[in-house]
């Protein structure tokens, strides 16, 4: 399988060292398990900030990067220790011994003295360095205080408290090469499960049928788990935008809308395909298709090296606004409709965003209100949708229909590589592809 090397990880952390002052420390917690009912928890996801710099997929657990006052470094990993008992009811456990090589670090030491370590680690240091948004936050806080309040020796705590966030997130903005590949590979996996439905969909199923074979076929190639909450929506479900109880029967005549993602070593796949239950578009349904296919494959067009995001979105407003003017959707004329907002309750969100180890990856957008142009190595989704809810002011046989196409792509040096077109998504090749099943 495709995995990030030790090598990849401990390049990781050195970029974060090198941008700490000396005498200095940066701590970085782990996820915790999550109650999901009385002694049972959800399915474990290690916090992705943890997972970029350790790869180490276990809670509990903390990555501390220690800078002295000359400039000398070491990276140390707080774990669970290996206990007999433990690990027969809930799993094996890495061990501090077995941490040092597996996860190349400088030392490991027990997660069960973690706040006597930080509080040592704390002692005369002048900047600690943390994420502001975990929750250790209110452990590294205490840790301090713990500091101050010892007679004759508050001046041993630090002085300064910084958040690191923004150092991180501009580094898993851009891709390395073996992030782009385990992109790549999730991507596929993702269109598969895609062509999957749309072979095996018929009228009268459920939603959450054809929410089973996605997430079987995501698990079938490794992606165990689904980046995010599948979603089906059938018919006017559609138009609700995070539609997510996948519980109702699918009509013939209509359309579903599925926005589906597998996760694989925590890189996050998302697509959006919408297709006729039945095989066959009517002539209202694709009209509307075909104006949101021409808007995604000219915002791709445009998605480029040192181009903005929000130009490509302007010019997927124009497409999609003058083609529901054209269908008597909207009325007037095109510079109206846009200068007064009318197609928003059509197409109410953005274009896309920036996809990795989270759905919604980190990343700026703008910095100090100026845009941000697109770089090589970023990944995105584009995803434009027109959404006519039932009693909408227009046509009556436009209402209930929601379409959606999403894709992901890699800007490149050259321009994009869209890397989940192994699903059709041209009104031709999903009417050929559903006609196989």
């Amino acid at each position: 399988m495709t995995k990030i090397v030790l090598s990849e990880y401990q390049t990781r952390r050195s970029a974060i060292l090198a941008k700490m002052q000396p005498n200095s420390v940066c701590v970085i917690g782990s996820a915790q398990l999550v109650t999901r009912s009385n002694d049972t928890e959800y399915v474990f996801r290690q916090d992705s900030y943890f997972w970029y710099l350790t790869g180490f997929d276990e809670p509990d657990s903390v990555l501390l990067l220690l800078k002295d006052a000359q400039g000398q470094t070491r990276q140390v990993i707080s774990c669970q220790p290996k206990d007999a008992l433990a690990e027969i009811w809930h799993g094996r456990r890495l061990g501090c011994v077995a941490a040092v090589a597996l996860l190349g670090v400088d030392e490991a030491l027990s997660s069960e003295a973690l706040t006597q370590t930080l509080t040592q680690l704390f002692s005369g240091v002048d900047i600690v360095y943390s994420l502001f948004a975990q929750p250790i936050k209110s452990q590294i806080e205490e840790c301090i205080l713990s500091l101050k309040r010892v007679p004759k020796q508050g001046d041993l705590a630090p002085t300064q408290r910084i958040d690191c966030q923004a150092w991180l997130d501009a580094m898993r903005l851009i891709k390395s090469p073996a992030e782009l590949a385990l992109m790549a590979k999730v991507g596929k996996i993702s269109a598969q499960a895609h062509c999957v439905a749309m072979q095996v969909c018929q009228p009268n199923m459920n939603e959450f049928q054809l929410e089973a074979h996605i997430q079987f076929e995501f698990a079938k190639h490794g992606a165990r788990q689904p980046a995010y909450a599948t979603i089906v929506g059938g018919g006017d479900n559609a138009c609700i935008l995070h539609y997510t109880q996948n519980n109702q029967v699918l009509n013939a005549g209509e359309l579903v809308l599925i926005d589906a993602g597998g996760e694989l070593e925590g890189y996050a796949g998302d697509i959006t395909r919408t297709f006729p239950v039945n095989g066959s578009f009517t002539d209202d349904q694709a009209a509307l298709y075909q104006i949101v296919l021409n808007a995604q494959m000219a915002a791709i067009e445009l998605l480029q090296p040192n181009t903005l995001i929000a130009d490509a979105n302007h010019a997927v407003i124009e497409i999609i606004t003058q083609g529901l003017i054209d269908l008597g959707v909207l009325t007037g004329c095109l510079a109206d409709n846009i200068d007064n907002l009318t197609y928003r309750q059509y197409f109410m969100h953005g274009l896309g965003h920036y996809l990795g180890l989270d759905v919604h990856d980190v990343g700026a957008y703008s910095i100090g209100g100026k845009a941000c142009p697109l770089q090589p190595g970023m990944v995105m989704t584009v995803e434009p949708g027109i959404y006519i809810a039932p009693g909408s002011p227009c046509p009556a046989r436009f209402h209930g229909i929601g379409i959606r196409i999403e894709d992901n792509i890699v800007i490149t040096s050259s321009g994009n590589r869209v890397l989940t077109d192994d699903v059709p998504k041209t009104i031709v090749a999903i009417e050929a592809l559903m006609a196989q099943s």
